[in-house]
């Protein structure tokens, strides 16, 4: 069997899914069928021993049955006595706690009623606002991971005091080291022996024995490591954590925005009397008053002196002059208005207005008369009038517009200026609109934020007077409105000029020297003389949903109207005064008015202003009262209404009464608020008029319109239905009968009935009031159900109902007020009166329970007994017997007396709400769903509060609870895990909240009750998903919902000692106390347990239950196989990671001990870990993470089918990068934090594949937390990547359907949320500031935070390496000790070198070395012997580091290639070995490294001499010698090196170079392979694919040549002979002699490729190369070398491949192809050194122009040698040294054709064999003999150069010497001759073209006959065939020109023919055209033409000889060259 999962088929009577998984000790999959109990087991592959038996095992996708907790700890006590272990056996005994916390309370004094006796509902009240909060604190609660979040600020505190790490990648090279080396490096050896080396090590050389290395080597390792390793990792990505739970906020009082108003000063033009003033809040749009008033006097002394007779003493909370309003809803509609009044006087308001209008107080002196005379007049009103007002003038100040405009003047406070109301608005609006825009939209309204404004100062010059016919509020809003258009009315009228100067700005967060609407001091009121700030209070434009927490009563009167106009008499000047009276007597008015400004604080009266001589008069007064707690029958409003006397008249009193009305308080029981028309009775009221109502005192006309307003939180509920429930409660608690509601009585007989149509009546009620009085109401309700009232002497059982009605209460909360919901769905105020207000009804008599008898008692409640008893009624439904709650009262009842009591027994609250939940169905049971965390957290804290007064909190938890309490949870858990098993799919919103529901309250049932109970309810909850998730087609959504359960379970605060960290797995059925209580893992654990510690076998799922679930998830999702869960990878590694995360920075898991047992239960994650390798994202970069070869070692052959999978591409869709990164730094937290011992017993039992398989994870950590190094981080920084990524994972999301409903809602709220959570908490939640999102949002880091980041990452790939190290430490001992498994040191190497090739710290990297020396020294053979790959390797990775530009990585890395040298040495190896495999390294090294530096390898060259010296052991032998002769063989290749350096950036130069040094190692095949790859290397960098083919042909050239000598095998090819077809190039390659090299030879033609897997490498990368190169004819003569070596190994699939390959290469042949062009560069002057004089051909990329090569050169030696030395000659001719500059450098580049003679071109047909094996160009030099380049053409000639190159085209680089050249000279009628040749080739062409191309045939006609060119061949004809030449040697030229010419005109005719097919008619003029040109020029040539010349068929046998002559001396040249091409 090839495969590593070996299938068990268990014979079972059931056939079980195959997705059932069970995991034996290699996780291998058992399939179970059916057949009979028949057990087939194949195991002996892979295992020693079967680990369990096979029966006990139950599948990872069940449950097991968990470990009863509560029995196992009295079981199996530890013998641990105190100490950070013992705590982590059992809870703190302080685990919970009940709090009573006194709530906070604003103002000095509570707001309490001051009677003592007060009616029960306001004492209800009362209590409510200020007894204490009832909180119950889980004390370690913040310890879990709902509240243990990886915050930025708490990493950072983690991340305190972090060293340094030094990388070689951040340190900057020295800038001007590089010009010393070129000095330094060209002295000699000599040189080296003098420079200075490294430190040594001390003791390196001594013989110390293995162990003691080991020990000192982890004691290095192991000293001041960072102990928590995820504080140097990121928390993973995440949307809000499921299992976060806020705290709610406390409630409190509710404020809106608040704003500071400051009255500075009023001053008028004309000082003349006392003036009043007053602002209120308006809102227009909504027609509503919003604020009371607030009145302000800002008066001088003198003018209040003025009304000294009339007013008493001012209080001095009259005197403030500043105030605080709140807006809830703040608008563009809101206007601040003020209102002046000033003293009664005769005259109407105009009249009293006028003075002030006219009068300016520059014209003071003018008009100083009239001044006095007012003054007079005004001092007389004062005296007679000054009690009475009238109103005077107004203006009013659109808030927003302040806001908006101070917002954004950049001042610290802002001075504006405002005129009439309409100007402001017209200049400010532009402010406004701009704004709005930018500002956050606040409940709707824009530009509304009333919180960060700049302070104004507001300077208001502009009154309107008032209009004595319009003062209603009506009129006002008309105004206003009109206020804010452009063309205002009020602009038009004529204003009161003065001054109002007031500032506004945001109210401080707690303003000193406060009073609130009661005139309560605020808290910091440090002294009661300092004029204090008002509070006014808000009378909100909308309903606000917010709780009352302060005791209010306040009346707010408001008269309106009267109507006096039929009314007989002398009524004008009308004023009201009002009154609050509590009888009928005069003297019963209270003192509960408050005063205005300057008075009293409550006066016993108040007056409204007088609107002269008016008989309807409206008015606009405010009227506030102090309402009695307590109102009777007698309490009423009194109004009595006067005329008053203006003018003084003798017997005429001031004021006479005309009119009497009032209105009673109380209607029915309730306060009568709202708008009210009374009839005004002339005679005074008749006696106990109180109680009656106004309107049946009949027969009075005149009335009076009111509208009066009551803001009380105390008292009134607004709403009929609440008004009767509450009615209804208090009477049975008074047992007060009959009840009487409105026009109701009630009976006590008909009470019972009426209560419970109330209850359910609650729905109907309004939502504002039930908010408001929440509390109050669910105490209520729960009263109801906790102690069922005695009525008429029956119990009534109202839990039924008060449950219904509390479940449709708090549905509506949750739909109507979705904005206060945290992301789990859960009311804030709701929310908020479990955590602060509620507690148990019912407290026993000695509790130690604060306030008066919990929610008030009463005796006709049933009585309190201590037996938790259900009534009788209820037995009915469950037929159980009664049983105790509480152990210490008898059973059963001794008396009747007795019996009666335990019947009327008050019950538990929780045990009736889990009955009454349990029994409900239909819509209420829906309701109940919908809100179940309601409940579930109500129950919890009932229970806590219930053992809390039984005293049961340390009472053992099984006795807790009643069993009947117990299965009603269970029936409770199971049914609802059922609703959402069920719903899942249809409700999914409801749904998730249900399911984190239930997940909390099993979370906190840990904390409370019998946790092996909990546990079982887990398990049901397991089992019924599992049931379902196995048959749905895709289980991801229930799984997510599992996931997310099990998550928050999983956030207990003692998740670890839940999980029995310090048992040792023993069978459950019999525990033996003797084993688990041995203190250590080491003593006595037989490898049975080790084995159940590393996997999910039975006894570990149910010892360490919730680990064993959170691990199984983890393996299932996980698991390859199962089908649909991919989208939950993330999901499920998060749970992990979050865990860890948790328990690394838990301060109770710091010492080592305890988190050594914390980690112990996490010991299955790396198996888990181990089985998803082949899923893991590649961190390294390889095509996949599993090298087939990786398997290949001794102990197991086979490769896993996922694996296999893997490598064949057909891999399992692969984790992401962030869930691979959290999943390993999951396992290097186990590695870390596990014992060691017991690490090392699991890694002595796995095989040898699961070993390496733990090694390939090793590896890829590596590559995961490589250092990115500063310059990625700075990269990072400016490059703003995130975004996408952040979208694909969401598509990924969307796509899988991974995101719940939950998130939506999260992400729903979120915008409303704000900020849920504590202040400092929340960081992580909020995702702008989370540590690990580099650019999101903030794009530009700080230098600091960027040298943070890397500080952070290099610790974190320092501390993983460091781990990894730790680990393969313990893999090599496990070797050591059990002397077997040599095979994986290969692998342990493997990843050291790994780790040693990537970016590490000074600080690893000198453990590393260490590490590596201890290896080699414990197993040299492995290295010598085994893996001599890894060796050369090896050499090469420390030949790195020793150039490494840190000393101490320097220092260590050449102790180690110095020890390596040594050991081989040693174990009596030729040292010829490592010597080859160092100079290869550093050949290899120096060909392909960028910034490798010289000056830092010598000195590491200089310390490998100096240990040499020093070893006095090794003197006598010959091996100091040996090392010096490597040191200077490495020498030697430095000095190349530099060299190279210098040429970098001239490619041509850096190849020829290279090509240099690989020709100097003709005799060292394996560095001239080395050189050779390196070269390919660079060609194909530069894609120069032809060239980088040729180098590896060589290469392959030069193995075949040493594989040959070595073995003959038929099928390999026979040396480079056979590469012949390739390139003739290739028998450069060809062996010396066999004298010079031995292949046989220690150390030589070692290397991996001198074998025929190398050669067959070689091959396939230049066939490769080839097809890169568009070369497919090389491609197949590569393959013909190849296909024999496949053939001979019946290699079938290979030959598949090949034969594909070809039939690809073949069928591309046809297609167009380009190759290189070709240029002539001949270097000239002494500039250039060595190329002085050397001419090259250059080959460049296809179609490169004269002008890109030219400018590429002029470019790079210009820059070299300064632009105004270097020189291009421009023409071909050639150069004449003598004629140069010898200070300038000259570069002559000429444009070359391949050249091939005429026998040549029937070998070279195709393009490609045009192109390829090229060695002669040709380009031609036009001239006239009198040095001209152009001339007539009968003194024409031209110049053919023919350059033949050392090597042919391609070659192993891209530019050859010219070693030939030979020039041929044309004379005019030769070059006549050519040209006519030409133009006939092109006209051929072009005729005979397929397809035909009638444009390109058209050209060429046309440029032959047209007859604008009808010179160019008529003129060569008539210049050269119009005379016979003289000179005989012209005659064959002279006949020749004359053929071409009779070819030329046949051609033509053919092409005119041809034209003529294809054209359409438009053509056909010009066709003929064509033909007269066509006609005239064959016209003028037929005379020349036919003349022949007599003489030249005379000589022909002449000349014939001549030419057979030339023709042999040609072949003969031809011979010579080939002779000597094959001698070379």
């Amino acid at each position: 069997m090839n495969t590593t999962r070996v299938n068990c088929h268990l014979m079972l009577d059931q056939v079980s899914s195959t997705r059932q998984k069970s995991w034996f000790k290699n996780q291998s999959r058992i399939y179970v069928c059916g057949l009979g109990w028949f057990v087939f087991f194949f195991f002996s592959l892979c295992f020693k021993t079967l680990p369990l038996l096979v029966f006990s095992q139950v599948p990872l996708t069940e449950a097991v049955d968990p470990v009863e907790l509560e029995d196992y700890l009295i079981t199996h006590p530890i013998a641990v006595e105190s100490g950070p272990l013992r705590d982590l056996l059992e809870f703190p005994p302080d685990d919970i706690e009940v709090v009573y916390t006194p709530r906070e309370c604003r103002t000095l004094v509570s707001a309490v009623p001051e009677e003592s006796e007060m009616d029960p509902h306001v004492r209800d009240c009362v209590r409510s606002y200020t007894e204490d909060w009832a909180i119950v604190n889980r004390k370690y609660h913040k310890l879990g991971t709902g509240f243990n979040p990886n915050t930025l600020d708490k990493q950072k505190e983690r991340q305190k005091g972090l060293p340094k790490q030094i990388f070689e990648s951040d340190e900057a090279p020295d800038g001007n080291s590089y010009q010393d080396e070129q000095v330094i490096w060209a002295c000699s050896i000599f040189d080296l022996k003098n420079s200075l080396p490294d430190a040594l090590l001390p003791n390196l050389l001594d013989r110390t024995p293995n162990e003691e290395i080991d020990h000192h080597n982890e004691d290095q390792r192991k000293s001041s490591r960072h102990k928590e390793l995820f504080a140097l990792h990121p928390a993973p990505d995440e949307e809000e954590p499921i299992e976060r739970l806020s705290v709610p906020e406390v409630p409190k009082e509710h404020f809106g925005q608040r704003l500071l108003v400051k009255c500075l000063s009023l001053k008028f033009e004309i000082e003349i009397e006392p003036i009043f003033a007053s602002l209120a809040l308006y809102d227009v749009k909504e027609k509503k008053k919003i604020s009371e008033n607030f009145y302000f006097d800002l008066n001088s002394e003198q003018m209040k002196g003025m009304l000294r007779p009339h007013v008493p003493p001012a209080a001095i909370s009259t005197l403030a002059r500043s105030a605080i309003f709140s807006i809830t809803y703040p608008s563009q509609d809101v206007f601040l208005v003020i209102k002046l009044e000033k003293v009664l006087q005769q005259g109407d308001i105009g009249e009293c207005a006028e003075p002030y209008m006219i009068f300016k107080e520059s014209d003071a002196a003018k008009n100083k008369e009239k001044l006095e005379k007012l003054k007079c007049q005004a001092e007389q009103f004062c005296q007679r009038l000054g009690k009475y007002r009238m109103p005077f003038a107004w203006t009013a100040i659109h808030l927003m517009n302040i806001v908006s405009s101070a917002g954004s003047l950049e001042r610290d406070s802002t001075e504006v200026e405002v005129g009439t109301g309409g100007s402001w608005s017209e200049r400010r609006n532009s402010s406004i609109v701009g704004r709005r825009s930018l500002e956050r939209t606040t409940s709707g309204d824009e530009a509304c934020n009333l919180t960060s404004f700049r302070p104004a100062t507001l300077t208001v010059t502009n009154f309107f007077k008032q209009e004595g016919d319009r003062l209603s509020d009506e009129d006002l809003y008309k105004f206003l409105a009109d206020m804010r258009r452009p063309s205002s009315v009020l602009r038009r009228l004529r204003p009161i000029t003065a001054q109002l100067k007031i500032d506004i700005s945001p109210a401080p967060e707690n303003p000193h020297y406060c009073l609130t609407p009661e005139l309560l001091q605020v808290k910091l009121y440090p002294d009661s003389r300092v004029r204090p700030t008002r509070e006014i209070l808000e009378f909100p434009a909308r309903d606000v949903y917010v709780p009352n927490t302060t005791y209010r009563n306040l009346l707010y009167v408001y008269p309106q109207s009267l109507n006096f106009a039929n009314r007989q008499g002398s009524a004008r000047n009308i004023t009201v005064k009002v009154q609050f009276m509590y009888g009928e007597d005069p003297s019963n008015a209270m003192p509960v008015i408050f005063g205005k400004s300057s008075c009293p604080e409550f006066s016993k009266e108040a007056y409204t202003a007088v609107v002269y001589h008016n008989r309807s008069p409206d008015f606009h007064e405010e009227i506030k009262i102090k309402l009695p707690a307590t109102l009777t029958d007698h309490h009423h409003l009194l109004f009595t209404f006067y005329h008053v006397s203006c003018q003084q008249k003798q017997n005429t009193p001031l004021e006479t009464p005309v009119g009497y009305t009032w209105i009673p308080m109380l209607q029915n029981g309730r306060l009568k608020t709202g708008q009210f028309c009374l009839p005004v009775s002339l005679e005074k009221p008749p006696q106990a008029y109180s109680v009656l109502s106004p309107e049946k005192n009949e027969g009075e006309n005149p009335s009076v319109r009111w509208i009066h307003k009551s803001i009380e939180s105390g008292v009134t509920f607004g709403d009929p239905y609440l008004d009767k429930f509450f009615a209804l409660v208090h009477a049975l608690d008074e047992h007060m009968f009959p009840v009487r509601i409105g026009d109701m009585r009630i009976m006590e007989n008909n009470l019972e009935n009426e209560l419970k149509s109330s209850i359910s009546a609650l729905n109907s009620s309004q939502l504002e009031p039930v908010v408001r009085f929440l509390h109050l109401l669910l105490d209520k309700l729960i009263l109801l159900v906790v102690r069922p009232p005695v009525i008429a002497g029956q119990i009534v059982n109202l839990g039924q109902a008060s449950f219904e009605a509390m479940a449709s209460i708090i549905n509506r909360l949750h739909k109507n007020l979705d904005g206060n919901q945290d992301q789990h769905g859960r009311n804030s105020l709701l929310s908020s009166y479990i955590y602060y207000v509620f507690r148990l009804p019912n407290t026993y008599p000695n509790s130690p329970s604060p306030g008066p008898g919990g929610l008030g008692g009463s005796v006709h409640y049933a009585t309190m007994a201590r037996s938790a008893v259900r009534p009788a009624s209820l037995n009915l439904n469950r037929s159980r017997s009664l049983s105790n709650s509480n152990p210490d009262i008898s059973g059963t009842p001794t008396s009747p007396d007795d019996e009666v009591r335990s019947i009327i027994g008050s019950k538990l609250f929780h045990e009736e709400l889990a009955l009454q939940w349990v029994v409900c169905s239909g819509s209420v049971r829906e309701a109940a769903l919908q809100q179940a965390w309601f409940f579930f957290e109500l129950m919890v804290k009932s229970m806590v509060h219930h053992l809390y007064f039984a005293d049961k909190l340390d009472a053992p938890r099984k006795n807790r609870f009643p069993e009947r309490f117990m299965d009603d949870v269970t029936a409770l858990v199971s049914t609802i895990a059922g609703d959402i098993v069920s719903r899942f799919q249809k409700d999914t919103e409801m749904v998730e909240r249900l399911n984190t529901s239930l997940a909390f309250f099993l979370n906190d049932l840990l904390s409370i009750m019998d946790r092996g109970f909990v546990f079982a309810l887990i398990k049901t909850c397991y089992k019924q998903v599992s049931s379902k998730l196995y048959s749905l087609t895709n289980p991801s959504n229930l799984a997510s919902l599992r996931l997310d359960f099990l998550r928050i379970i999983c956030s207990h605060e003692h998740y670890v000692t839940l999980n029995l960290p310090c048992s040792l797995l023993t069978p459950p059925a019999s525990p033996s106390p003797s084993v688990s209580s041995s203190s250590g893992f080491s003593t006595n654990v037989q490898d049975q347990k080790i084995a159940n510690m590393f996997e999910l076998s039975v006894p570990f799922r149910q010892q360490h239950y919730l680990a064993g679930l959170v691990l199984t998830e983890l393996a299932v999702i996980l698991d390859p196989d199962a089908e649909g869960l991919f989208g939950l990878h993330k999901k499920v590694i998060n749970m992990v990671h979050n865990l860890l995360s948790s328990h690394d920075s838990d301060p109770r898991y710091a010492d080592p001990q305890v988190k050594a047992r914390v980690a112990m239960l996490y010991l299955p994650l790396i198996g888990v870990i181990m089985e998803t390798v082949p899923q893991l994202y590649d961190f390294t970069g390889r095509p996949s993470c599993v090298a087939v070869d990786d398997y290949e070692s001794e102990g197991g052959s086979m490769i896993s089918q996922t694996v296999a999978m893997a490598i064949a591409g057909t891999s399992h869709s692969t984790f992401s990068t962030e869930s691979s990164r959290s999943l390993l730094i999951c396992l290097l937290w186990v590695l870390k934090n596990a014992d060691e011992s017991v690490l090392q017993k699991w890694f002595t039992d796995l095989s040898v594949l699961q070993l390496n398989r733990l090694l390939d994870l090793l590896y890829l950590c590596v590559s995961c937390f490589e250092y990115k190094g500063k310059k990625v981080f700075e990269r990072m920084n400016s490059l703003t990547f995130k975004k996408s990524k952040d979208m694909r994972a969401k598509l990924e999301e969307a796509i899988l359907g991974s995101i719940g409903a939950r998130q939506e809602m999260v992400r729903r709220s979120r915008g409303q949320l704000g900020n849920a959570f504590g202040s400092q908490e929340n960081l992580r939640w909020r995702k702008d500031m989370t540590h690990w999102r580099q650019n999101t949002e903030k794009l530009d880091k700080s230098r600091a935070e960027i040298e943070h980041e890397a500080l952070i990452d290099g610790n974190l790939a320092t501390e993983a390496n460091l781990i990894i190290l730790d680990t393969l430490e313990i893999v090599v001992q496990t070797v050591s000790v059990t002397e077997s498994k040599e095979s994986i040191l290969g692998g342990v190497l493997k990843v050291l070198l790994h780790s040693m090739a990537c970016n590490q710290s000074a600080l690893y990297l000198q453990h590393c070395f260490a590490t590596q020396r201890a290896l080699v020294s414990k197993f040299p053979e492995l290295l010598f012997e085994e893996e001599t790959e890894q060796c050369a390797d090896l050499c090469l990775r420390l030949l790195r580091h020793c150039s490494s530009s840190i000393s101490t990585i320097r220092s260590h890395a050449s102790a180690s290639l110095y020890l390596l040298m040594r050991q081989n040495f040693e174990i009596g190896n030729n040292f010829a070995r490592v010597k080859m495999q160092v100079t290869m390294s550093l050949s290899s090294l120096v060909g392909t490294s960028q910034n490798f530096n010289e000056e830092f390898l010598r000195r590491s060259l200089k310390t490998i001499l100096t240990y040499a010296e020093e070893d006095l052991e090794l003197r006598e032998t010959t091996f100091p010698d040996q090392v010096q002769d490597l040191v200077f063989n490495l020498h030697m290749i430095l000095s190349d090196t530099v060299k190279m350096k210098e040429h970098q950036e001239d490619p041509e130069m850096l190849i020829d170079l290279m090509y240099r040094i690989a020709k100097g190692y003709q005799n060292s095949p394996d560095l001239r392979l080395t050189w050779l790859q390196n070269m390919a290397g660079k060609h194909s960098e530069r894609s120069n694919h032809a060239e980088s083919a040729q180098c590896l042909v060589h290469s392959a050239a030069l193995v075949a040549e040493y594989l040959s000598m070595l073995e003959d095998r038929k099928y390999l090819p026979v040396g480079c002979v056979t590469f012949q077809n390739i390139s003739s190039n290739v028998l450069e390659e060809s062996a010396v002699s066999d004298d010079v090299v031995s292949p046989d030879e220690e150390g030589i033609c070692s290397g991996k490729y001198f074998t025929e897997a190398g050669l067959v490498g070689l091959l396939e990368q230049a066939a490769a190369s080839f097809s890169m190169a568009g070369m497919y004819e090389a491609v197949n003569e590569v393959y013909k070398v190849l296909i024999p070596i496949h053939e001979a190994n019946r290699d079938a699939k290979k030959l598949s491949t090949i034969h594909g390959k070809l039939q690809e290469a073949f069928s591309k042949i046809d297609g167009k192809r380009m190759f290189g062009t070709y240029f002539r560069v001949g270097f000239y002057g002494t500039k250039f050194g060595d190329l002085d004089e050397q001419e090259f051909v250059y080959k460049e990329p296809a179609i490169t122009k004269l002008a890109e090569i030219s400018h590429r050169l002029e470019g790079f030696y210009g820059e070299r040698f300064g632009e105004d030395v270097l020189e291009v000659i421009k023409d071909s001719n050639p150069v004449d040294k003598c004629k140069l500059d010898p200070n300038k450098a000259y570069i002559q580049i000429t444009y070359v054709e391949p050249y091939f003679d005429t026998y040549e071109m029937k070998d070279r047909i195709t393009y490609f064999d045009k192109n390829y094996n090229l060695r002669r160009f040709m380009y031609c030099t036009p001239f006239t003999l009198d040095g001209r380049a152009h001339g007539e053409l009968h003194e024409q000639f031209k110049r053919k150069t023919i350059l033949t190159t050392s090597h042919a085209f391609p070659y192993i680089k891209t530019r050859i010497n010219v070693i030939h050249k030979e020039e041929i000279i044309l004379t005019p009628i030769e070059v006549a001759i050519e040209d006519m040749q030409k133009k006939t080739q092109e006209l051929a062409f072009a005729t005979h073209q397929d397809p035909a191309d009638p444009k390109m045939l058209q050209m060429v006609l046309q440029g032959s006959v047209g007859t604008t060119v009808n010179q160019g061949p008529l003129e060569v004809a008539q210049v050269f065939l119009s005379e016979i030449p003289n000179d005989p040697k012209l005659f064959r030229h002279h006949n020749k020109l004359r053929l071409c010419f009779k070819d030329f005109t046949k051609r033509c005719e053919d092409a005119l023919r041809k034209n003529k097919s294809l054209i359409g008619p438009d053509q056909k003029e010009y066709q003929r055209e064509l033909e007269r040109n066509y006609h005239r020029l064959k016209e003028a040539l037929q005379p020349l033409i036919n003349r022949k010349i007599p003489q030249l068929y005379k000589a022909v046998s002449e000349v014939k000889s001549d030419g057979e002559h030339k023709k042999k001396c040609e072949k003969r040249s031809l011979a010579k060259l080939r002779y000597k091409k094959s001698k070379t």
